[in-house]
């Protein structure tokens, strides 16, 4: 029998004496396993999809970028819908919505059914799923139940973990679309599951949809993450070969980009007005005008942001470069996942008393810290498989600790109808994050190698001019030393000078591979400039309420 929880009543209880509901959060961890694992299990195809659906490295960074980019776009509204509908019936839409993205995936005869279909529909039901997780907990739990509750989500990252090593024996026996087609079991056995959650009483007075706020916040978020993730294939300034169009000679990726920026700068004025005569709007006023808001939000991000740079950068420089087997690739995930579910979990549990400020501060240390070591862990022709160890390690301990109060932050600094609306934007800025991390890191990685080479290869005396002419035209993925071979195999030259180049190559993914882990140390370091306006816990918000 389902029990029902009251959001006008749940409140009154101390929180302390409240009983914490174990199965509803057992369910939602599920679901937050699955949004991870799906992204997990796309790192462990990279090698499955260069040789059945012959990926290049642009196409593997769109696919990773295409489910942030919907998800992106839409979970705002996502947000929104819950708010108005009710979280369990936009959970259950995102759980189906995931199932048919992942068996779009399973039989993709080709990388655009791959990305515009399974990738698309993952995306699309994660912009239900994530947004539900995050709105139903603070109607569930209060004080710090709600801490402990926000706190065992951040975990399911860490749990996460499990599911790349399952799946990555799942891909070394079955393949790439027996593992896509579990994944897709999983989400129907979610499904199953959430008609084991409780009946939530939200607000019963009607509320309008935000249909102008809707269509500005998916456009303009379309835009900036679409302008982002093309960089690397349609060049940053200068265009690049594929490009499909121009704008005054340039390259259209940075001002799709700004555009989409506008739009936004466009969202914000229109959304103040519509809150005033609504009630409720698709962006309230106080996630924009709360500094401790502002600043959960950008924990939210870079905690995402750190796991783009490992998709960009780990995992494929493991499988294309060091030749790790997806097995090998699933247990640094276990690493990672490891201290990530200690952490998140472990913090609100047995620490209640650390303020979330000195929290996030240390995890975003330990985040750079962990960047810094997987960039010196990288060899010209592999990895060091301790330092990798180790920076997989490091890297759980800093998501895990700042998990552990990212989202709590910003339920603690607004009321509750806005609180729970909140997984929306959390979620958005989650797939912003990790959209910046891929695009970013993934354009400082590719133009780093494709520049190296052709700048170096101009300059070897090993190298003649005509080979240095050709190499100006190619874009060089990050792969092994076989792999280039194949890449210039239609250029005539020597083998000396063949070897000259192919060690031009292995030197350039070297140095450009460190240099995109030192940007993101950087960037996550940038974000301690936000943490003094983190300034209520749970303490001090529960002794305004008396």
């Amino acid at each position: 029998m389902n029990t029902t929880v009251s959001t006008a009543t749940a409140g009154s209880a101390p929180a302390g004496r409240e009983k914490f509901l174990v199965i509803p959060i057992i369910i939602l961890i599920l679901a937050q396993m699955g949004t991870t694992g799906d992204n997990g299990a796309l790192s462990l195809a990279t090698s499955a999809l260069t040789t059945e659906l012959h990926a290049t490295t642009a196409e593997i960074q769109l696919a990773n970028m295409i489910y942030p980019l919907v998800g992106g776009a839409f979970m705002i509204a996502g947000g929104l819908v819950g708010t108005i509908i009710g979280w369990k019936k936009t959970f259950r839409a995102g759980t189906l919505l995931c199932a048919a993205g992942e068996l779009a995936l399973a039989f993709a005869p080709n990388m655009a059914m791959f990305i515009w279909v399974g990738r698309v529909l993952v995306g699309f039901g994660a912009s239900f799923l994530i947004p539900s997780v995050l709105g139903l907990i603070p109607l569930m739990y209060r004080g710090a139940n709600r801490a402990v509750a926000f706190g065992c989500i951040g975990a399911a990252s860490g749990l996460s973990a499990v599911l790349p090593l399952m799946l990555g024996v799942v891909m070394e026996t079955g393949g790439m679309r027996m593992t896509f087609s579990l994944l897709a079991v999983y989400f129907l056995l979610v499904f199953a599951f959430s008609f084991e959650l409780p009946c939530i009483e939200q607000d019963k007075d009607h509320l309008a949809f935000d249909g102008v706020g809707v269509v500005l916040a998916a456009t303009g978020l379309f835009l900036f993450l679409i302008g982002l993730s093309s960089i690397s294939s349609w060049g940053l300034v200068e265009p690049l070969e594929g490009c499909p169009f121009t704008i005054f000679g340039i390259s259209p990726a940075l001002p799709v980009a700004a555009l989409g920026i506008v739009v936004l700068g466009v969202l914000v004025k229109i959304e103040g007005r519509v809150e005033q005569e609504n009630g409720i709007a698709l962006l309230p006023r106080s996630f924009l005008t709360t500094p401790q808001v502002r600043a959960g939000l950008v924990a939210n991000a870079i905690a995402f942001f750190f796991m783009g740079a490992q998709s960009i950068l780990m995992a494929p420089y493991l499988q294309l470069v060091a030749g790790w087997s997806p097995i090998e690739v699933g247990v640094i995930s276990i690493v990672t996942g490891v201290p990530t579910f200690a952490f998140a979990l472990g913090i609100p549990k047995l620490a209640p008393h650390a303020h979330p400020r000195h929290v996030i501060q240390v995890g975003y240390i330990a985040m750079a810290a962990a960047l810094g070591i997987m960039a010196f862990s990288v060899t010209v022709n592999g990895c060091s498989a301790p330092g990798v160890y180790l920076g997989a390690f490091m890297a759980g301990v800093g998501a895990g600790t700042v998990s552990s109060h990212a989202s709590n932050i910003v339920a603690l600094a607004v009321n509750e109808r806005d609180a729970s609306q909140s997984g929306g934007i959390q979620s958005t800025m989650r797939n912003v994050g990790q959209a910046i991390g891929v695009a970013l890191l993934g354009a400082i990685l590719l133009f780093g190698i494709t520049n190296t080479v052709r700048t170096e290869a101009a300059a070897s005396p090993h190298i003649s001019d005509a080979v240095a002419a050709e190499v100006a035209h190619v874009t060089v993925d990050l792969g092994s030393d076989q792999e280039f071979k194949q890449q210039i195999a239609d250029i005539p030259m020597t083998p000396e000078g063949q070897q000259a180049l192919v060690q031009i190559d292995a030197r350039a993914r070297y140095d450009s591979t460190r240099a995109a882990y030192a940007v993101g140390a950087v960037i996550v370091l940038l974000g301690l400039a936000t943490t003094p306006a983190i300034t209520v816990d749970a303490r001090a918000k529960e002794r305004g309420s008396h």
